[in-house]
């Protein structure tokens, strides 16, 4: 059997030229868990957009910078970080039109924040402002693999069956997250202090969201993420076979 075709939407940057790129970390964990990964660069046409879905079986939305509130009707919030329209532009197009097929889709920190936007939910746009938050969500200083703060995980949910657990310990690098959260999506983890950590969609195929990084994470201090990947790519395996 062919291995599922995971497509990975692309980040940009414009120095010393401009290029779009995936994290290698989302690849190799894409490849161990049997999947063939497939970058999705920014600037498709509708065509070549096309053309690239046609042959996926499942969509990876990595981390990044933030998705531009005007994307969910909300006024700028002054301490919002870097928006791409580019990006959100390629992440947003192909997130719909998954939802609309039931095309697995695991969302990855922006990842999560673009499904649940794409769905139809909104966004804090600066944690430490917004919300009364008592967990360090952005401590990235210490590494990819730094595990930093507790999350708790509805017992019957999607991601407590991938991962073995209702209770683990995260990696975290954001400032923002999942604030309306969409129709069809319900909250499936949340840190001590509320913020909302995973979303899924029940009625779909496999529809979900995290707010960690588990790339960086399943090789070394919380390796039941390894699991996640397995079951995202299981999920595009059935969904390959559906076709």
């Amino acid at each position: 059997m062919a291995k599922p075709r995971i497509g990975i939407t692309c980040h940009g940057f414009h120095e010393p030229i401009v290029r779009s790129a995936v994290g290698q970390q989302y690849v190799d964990a894409v490849l161990a868990a049997g999947g063939a990964p497939i970058a999705l660069p920014l600037g498709l046409d509708d065509e070549s957009l096309d053309v690239v879905y046609d042959i996926m079986d499942g969509l990876l939305l990595p981390g990044g910078d933030d998705v531009a509130p005007e994307r969910y009707g909300h006024p700028r919030h002054p301490l919002l970080g870097l928006v791409h329209d580019a990006r959100d532009d390629l992440e947003l197009t192909m997130a719909r039109r998954a939802l609309k097929d039931d095309l697995p889709i695991l969302g990855i920190c922006r990842g999560i924040q673009v499904l649940a936007v794409a769905a139809g939910g909104t966004l804090y746009q600066d944690i430490p402002s917004e919300i009364e938050a008592i967990v360090g969500h952005d401590v990235r200083e210490y590494g990819r693999d730094h595990l930093c703060h507790q999350v708790e995980i509805e017992p019957n949910s999607r991601l407590a069956q991938s991962l073995g657990t209702t209770s683990s310990t995260v990696n975290s690098f954001h400032h923002q997250s999942v604030r309306d959260v969409p129709k069809g999506f319900v909250v499936t983890a949340r840190a001590d202090d509320g913020v909302v950590e995973a979303i899924e969609a029940p009625g779909s195929h496999f529809v979900l969201g995290v707010q960690c990084h588990p790339e960086g994470m399943w090789r070394t201090t919380a390796p039941e993420f390894a699991h996640l990947f397995s079951a995202f790519v299981q999920a595009a395996a059935q969904y390959s076979a559906r076709r």
